[in-house]
């Protein structure tokens, strides 16, 4: 076990998507340090009102304490009292052109320790997409840099990290995805500490090619007020699932972390109404009956 590898890893990895970032925004992120009381700290860069990103945030955390919060204990009981330690890079993007789609990325590593215990560590992560006007040709893509992110570990563990991303976003009360899905994984140990931090990095350095195709496909599409209107609506339910389902969100919040940059998850312009249902051939309607749905994207 490593972890001032995995510390380097992730600053560099922050580094290098911040970067890429800014040169399709053409401005720079806000960059806003923090410390946690109870023990470390983090970096969050931040970007509001761009031309490509109505908000977006990078945010790198490396924080202990003496206890694990209930979010990342309660499936796990022999992890409840254990001190802990966790770092890693999560970002989430919400772009104001509504053909391009929030995306959400996220590698962590945590090790849970306790006196005269051999300490307990797993890796978490992946990367899932949320269009709000669906292209095939982008969920093809953003679905086959997933599998080469983990070609190296297997013809099995693509489909299995993907069908673990549609199970776990998925809002139960609205009974839909929240978006295409990608691929997710959480308490990774299997196989050594080397290889699943191989594993990690995979995910990390495979975001970018992922989807920046897509932001520059689609950012300079023209779109008016309905679809402006829309992309507020279903932005309502990515807040829905942070807010109620996201375990990151709730291990953030119940471990002290800097809400801002917890919550700069949250998209800043959102909207709800009453039982609405889109026209069913409509644009709108072909997003809820062709990609908020389970999909083999490459295998159709």
């Amino acid at each position: 076990m490593n972890p001032a590898a995995i510390h380097a890893y992730l600053l560099e990895l922050q580094n290098r998507i911040v970067a890429e970032l800014e040169r399709v925004e053409g401005r720079s992120f806000r960059r806003d340090p923090w410390q946690r009381e109870e023990g470390g700290g983090g970096e969050s860069r931040i970007i509001e009102d761009g031309d490509v990103f109505e908000r977006g945030g990078v945010n790198f955390s490396r924080v202990h304490g003496e206890r694990l919060p209930p979010s990342a204990s309660a499936a796990r009981r022999e992890l409840a009292g254990r001190a802990f330690e966790a770092t890693g890079v999560s970002l989430v993007l919400h772009p104001r052109n509504p053909y391009v789609p929030t995306v959400h990325m996220n590698v962590r590593f945590l090790v849970a320790t306790q006196p005269q215990s051999e300490p307990i560590w797993w890796f978490g992560g992946g990367m899932d997409m949320t269009p709000y006007y669906g292209f095939e040709e982008d969920a093809r893509h953003f679905h086959a840099t997933c599998r080469q992110a983990l070609e190296a570990f297997g013809p099995e563990c693509y489909p299995r990290f993907k069908r673990w991303c549609d199970e776990y976003f998925y809002l139960k009360h609205r009974g839909e995805p929240r978006g295409i899905g990608g691929i997710f994984f959480d308490d990774l140990n299997e196989g050594g500490f080397d290889s699943c931090f191989e594993l990690a990095r995979g995910v990390g350095d495979h975001f970018l090619p992922a989807y920046l195709p897509i932001i520059e496909r689609r950012k300079d599409l023209p779109y008016g007020e309905r679809e402006r209107d829309f992309q507020a609506y279903r932005r309502g339910r990515y807040v829905e699932f942070n807010l109620v389902y996201d375990r990151g969100t709730l291990f953030g919040l119940q471990s002290a972390g800097r809400a801002e940059s917890i919550l700069m998850s949250l998209p800043p312009l959102v909207k709800w109404r009453y039982d609405w249902k889109p026209e069913p051939s409509s644009a709108e309607g072909k997003l809820y009956r062709d990609f908020l749905r389970a999909r083999d994207w490459l295998g159709e």
